[in-house]
């Protein structure tokens, strides 16, 4: 999608009427199976410490840049770090149904001039992962997004770690590539895999996380009928990314 300027050069489309969207604040995002708060150390941390320590072999801390930890104190202090940021603005992940905080998930990366917005510094602890709050949660951070107006929502993650690169295809991210030795962490290399959903895709891809989540979609046993990759990947189809010019 580009033009030609007066020199015959092709260039970017206008972008119209633009105009950098706010930063996120600490707010609420309610859903059916899900809440988002702003992270608090004090209300959240016994409830957060209790479901991480629950992967007794630290599984969900190997593609982060830090945990497991040693032990509560080390918890308190991170989780302190945490709350205390504003980019990453940290969110903790409520079950509806207990009132618990089981996970963790953040803005970062928040760039107004350029209206765009990356999710991160995911951890789900393991009454979290696949279950449909998990799913609820990025779609309510995803919506939230686009709602302030940000062109373009972000995922990065180690290009070895497989469920994470799974789980943005799923959510409807495009693949954009690999940077190779982006950053080293606990020591060690990281590729990172870049992925992207922009403005133009969230209609569509709001409209299946809609239809994924609603009550028909799940029979009595709370199985899904329809899942979301065979919703999603319709539309990510659609919005190949082209290949660089030679």
């Amino acid at each position: 999608m580009h033009t030609l300027n007066h020199l015959g050069q092709p260039i970017g489309f206008l972008v119209g009427g633009w105009r950098p969207p706010i930063r996120p604040h600490r707010e609420i995002m309610e859903g059916r199976f899900c809440r988002l708060e702003p992270l608090d150390p004090a209300r959240h941390v016994a409830d957060l410490y209790s479901a991480t320590t629950a992967d007794h072999e630290g599984r969900l801390w190997t593609y982060l840049a830090y945990g497991p930890f040693e032990n509560e104190p080390c918890f308190v202090e991170w989780l302190r770090g945490c709350g205390e940021s504003r980019d990453p603005l940290f969110y903790a992940i409520v079950n509806q149904q207990s009132g618990k905080a089981v996970g963790v998930a953040s803005y970062l990366r928040i760039t107004p001039e350029s209206g765009s917005i990356e999710v991160g510094h995911l951890v789900f602890s393991p009454a979290l992962q696949r279950t449909p709050a998990a799913t609820e949660a990025m779609f309510l951070m995803m919506r939230h997004a686009f709602t302030l107006g940000y062109r373009r929502y972000e995922w990065k993650c180690d290009a070895l770690n497989a469920k994470s690169c799974a789980a943005a295809q799923r959510l409807g991210f495009t693949f954009e590539g690999i940077f190779r030795q982006a950053t080293v962490y606990k020591g060690r290399n990281r590729d990172t895999a870049w992925y992207s959903i922009v403005d133009h895709e969230w209609p569509a891809l709001r409209n299946a996380f809609e239809q994924w989540l609603g009550e028909n979609n799940f029979d009595t046993q709370g199985s899904q009928r329809s899942s979301l990759s065979s919703l999603t990947s319709r539309i990510t189809r659609e919005h190949e990314v082209p290949k660089a010019p030679l």
